[in-house]
Formats: structure tokens, sequence, C-alpha cells
């Protein structure tokens, strides 16, 4: 089993001194997880995009164990003097404080309740969440003050929260999107080398619609030239798993994440090398990454448009509807205060 996504740790962009490993010498290059306190002060992050869903996110979690080598994340870890390579999957830093910051934010004044994703960096519920139940914790506090949340993740472990889960879809505060690439299992084991196998994925979507708990499936990233044919399958797959929605997004590779990805399908699939990176180019204005709002999220060209028009035929013969429900804010409430339901 490949047990990380990266091969190498490139150089940080920030950094004007780096560290370069003799070559290899036959020992196992890939490193221990290391898991760093996170001394942050605040945990509900915003944004101003207009094209991911929501603009308040919370992660509990900076650096990603799931190991994905195309994951768009990579870079923000040399934000923190780190590599966007292995060491975005094996220097992991954990907010152990979030659950308590995240009440104190929700009991502040100036907080308006709005759904909350989590995440909207990295995977909520990668392995260490068996042990820290960091993201339980912060969705126990959600649900305490019933405000909305929405979960996107690759993980299986969903399933331990199915109850929590329920209990908020009672008064439409929940819904989630299992993350879904390929449905080849040794595809995924070297993309994704330590997220669920795309079969517990899907019994993760029939657990929590068991539970009526809404989910969807989000196809992505769709990478051109190499898992964008599974498209239909993975929708169809879906559906009759019990997802009620679904969404994709195509591949795109900012900043050395492109250079990862290179190197991965120089190891992986040489053969397809040329044909992948010219048809990402080809839907992303000749670069790799398009980071142009919108666009980045559909890509352009012939080839992208091909992309839209499968996953639109794919979703309707699927019975998926293009979005989740709506989340409620209304019955948000502060416990203990006396002000009750925000508006009651």
């Amino acid at each position: 089993m490949t047990s990380r996504g990266a091969a190498s740790n490139p150089r940080n962009r920030f950094e004007r001194l780096t560290f370069e490993q003799e070559a290899w010498s036959g020992e196992d290059p890939s490193p221990d997880t290391e898991f760093l306190r996170d001394h942050t002060r605040s945990l509900i992050a915003y944004n101003e995009s207009p094209d991911v869903g929501f603009d308040a996110s919370v992660n509990p979690y900076r650096g990603c164990e799931h190991g994905c080598v195309y994951c768009f994340a990579r870079p923000n870890h040399e934000y923190l003097g780190f590599s966007a390579g292995l060491d975005f999957e094996s220097r992991i830093l954990v907010k152990d404080d979030a659950p308590r910051l995240l009440r104190e934010e929700l009991s502040h004044r100036r907080w308006t309740p709005k759904p909350i994703a989590l995440s909207g960096v990295t995977d909520p519920y990668q392995p260490i969440e068996r042990r820290l139940r960091l993201t339980r914790g912060c969705l126990e506090v959600l649900a305490e003050f019933r405000n909305p949340a929405l979960i996107i993740t690759k993980s299986d472990l969903v399933m331990r929260d199915a109850d929590l889960l329920a209990s908020m879809a009672a008064w439409n505060g929940i819904a989630a999107f299992l993350s879904v690439t390929t449905l080849d299992a040794d595809l995924g084991r070297r993309l994704e080398p330590r997220a669920a196998p795309p079969a517990r994925r899907l019994a993760a979507i029939a657990k929590l619609a068991a539970s009526d708990v809404p989910v969807g499936v989000l196809a992505a990233p769709m990478i051109p030239g190499l898992t964008d044919h599974e498209l239909p399958a993975i929708l169809q797959a879906a559906g009759a798993s019990g997802a009620a929605f679904a969404g994709y997004i195509p591949l795109r590779l900012p900043h050395g994440v492109g250079d990862l990805f290179g190197e991965w399908l120089t190891l992986h699939a040489p053969g397809r090398k040329s044909k992948v990176l010219s048809r990402i180019r080809s839907i992303r204005g000749g670069a790799l990454n398009d980071p142009n709002f919108v666009g980045r999220m559909r890509g352009e060209g012939p080839w992208a448009a091909e992309m839209r028009d499968l996953f639109e035929l794919g979703r309707r013969r699927a019975g998926l509807a293009a979005s989740p429900p709506r989340l409620e804010t209304a019955h948000f409430r502060v416990p203990g205060s006396a002000q009750g339901t925000l508006f009651e």
C-alpha cells in the first residue's frame, strides 16, 4: 500500500533557504506523522469567494493525513513554514481548543447565524479525528446553538456521528457531501493513499441517508484524461447508495501542486502524463491553475464544456438534485441566554 501521496518535499515558495535530502538510500523515505499544537486564538474563518457556497468555515486541523496528491490546500502549509509536499500530509497542526473557541465565537453578540462548513480547507474526518474527536466536539457545539453546518469529507468516519447529524437534520441544520474522485480502488490508493476507499465512502452515503441526514456526492476533483470518464458512474453509484444531490469540480493545481502532481504522474501513470497535463491546461487557459472566481470551479473551453454536459446528464439520470437543501438559521439560540431563539 502506498503510504504517501507526495513523493518529495519541494521548496517553500516563501523561504530563501531550503534543505535538500541526499538521493534515496534504499530506506523508506516516508516520514512518520507528527502532530503539532496549533495555538490559534480564533476558529471561524471567513472568505468572500462567490463560488464556494459558504463564507464561514471551521478547520480543526491544518494539513491532512489523507495525503491526496492533488489537494488544492497543500500550498496553505507554506504559510506555516512547511512544504506543500510531504510536510502537508505528515506534519499536522491540531486545534485542540476548537470546540471551546467555537462556543465563544457563537456566543458573541457580533455573530450572525449562518452555515459553517466543516472544513473549508482540510478534511474534518482525517484519521486522527478517531482519537481526538475535535470535529465531533465542534458539531456538538453547533447542535447546541442550533447553528447549521455543511460537511465535506472523503472519510467514512462521518458515519460515527450519524446520530448527531440526524438530530441536526430535524431542524434543517445539516447537509453532508462525500467527495468521490474515482471508483477504482487501486487508483484511489495511489491518488489518496490514506483516505477511505470508494466503497466505504458509498457506504457512508448509505448510512447517512438511512439516518435521514441530507447527503450528496461531490465528484471532485475530476481529473481530465484520468478520472473524468468515471463521472456518470460515480453519480449513478452515489444515487443508488442514497445520495440526494451532487456537485463536481475539475482539477486545479495551484502553485507547487502542479509539480507534485507531475511527479506523481511520472511515478504512477507515465503513459498518461502528457495527455493529462495537456487536458488540464486546455481547461485552465493554458496553465495548470486558474485562480479566478467561478471559472476555477468549472474550467473553460471544449473539454470543460464536455465535462459539464457529462455531469448534467449523469446527474439527471441518477435522479440527483443540483444543490443541497437550504440550511435553516432561524432556530439559532445562545444556550443559557435570556434571548432564547434569535427570532423569537
